[in-house]
């Protein structure tokens, strides 16, 4: 038995039924390799095939002759501690060659129906507070994919279950940032 993890299985054990879930879950996976509290990672995902097509010699450096349908993530370049999300993605405008993007974000999350005991009328900050005191809040890693065609996968990873078979995938597990993500490409 290997101790690699299988980058193309989901959180059931099972193949990932698409190459960006299989793209998802390989970020998901090198994000953990770097451990937690880091800032925000984006990246670009290419077609391996466009690669190999436009450039068969970066394409077989890459070793994506073994994988000719899948996409490949490119990391982009760091994203400032405290960078305001929403502004940031604003910014971004991607060459045609990108075929979709992804990012990975940390965040405090609460289970369903802790929102009945939100504060009324709070500011944005109460909330913030109200969240990070929160008994039953879970940190978590999200790692949002999004293709040009608008489609879109997520890989949630909980701190306290920080294995690759306890992370869940979906492509409406977080709608917010895929959707601001799929913005990047209007």
């Amino acid at each position: 038995m290997s101790d690699s993890p299988d980058l193309t299985a989901g959180a059931s054990g099972l193949p990932a039924a698409t190459p960006l879930t299989r793209a998802a879950l390989e970020i998901d996976e090198h994000a953990a390799t770097l451990g937690w509290d880091l800032p925000a990672r984006l990246f670009a995902l290419v077609d391996n095939a466009q690669m190999r097509k436009a450039n068969p010699r970066l394409a077989a450096q890459l070793g994506l002759d073994g994988n000719p349908t899948g996409l490949t993530p490119v990391e982009q370049e760091e994203i400032a501690p405290g960078t305001e999300l929403d502004r940031f993605l604003g910014t971004i405008a991607w060459p045609d060659g990108v075929v979709g993007c992804a990012l990975v974000v940390e965040r405090l999350m609460l289970p369903p129906g802790a929102e009945s005991s939100r504060p009324k009328n709070a500011s944005e900050q109460e909330i913030n507070d109200w969240v990070a005191t929160h008994p039953q809040r879970q940190e978590v890693r999200i790692t949002a994919a999004v293709l040009r065609d608008g489609s879109r996968e997520v890989a949630l990873r909980l701190r306290e279950k920080d294995v690759a078979r306890e992370v869940l995938t979906g492509p409406d597990l977080v709608p917010n940032l895929t959707d601001a993500l799929l913005a990047t490409f209007q």
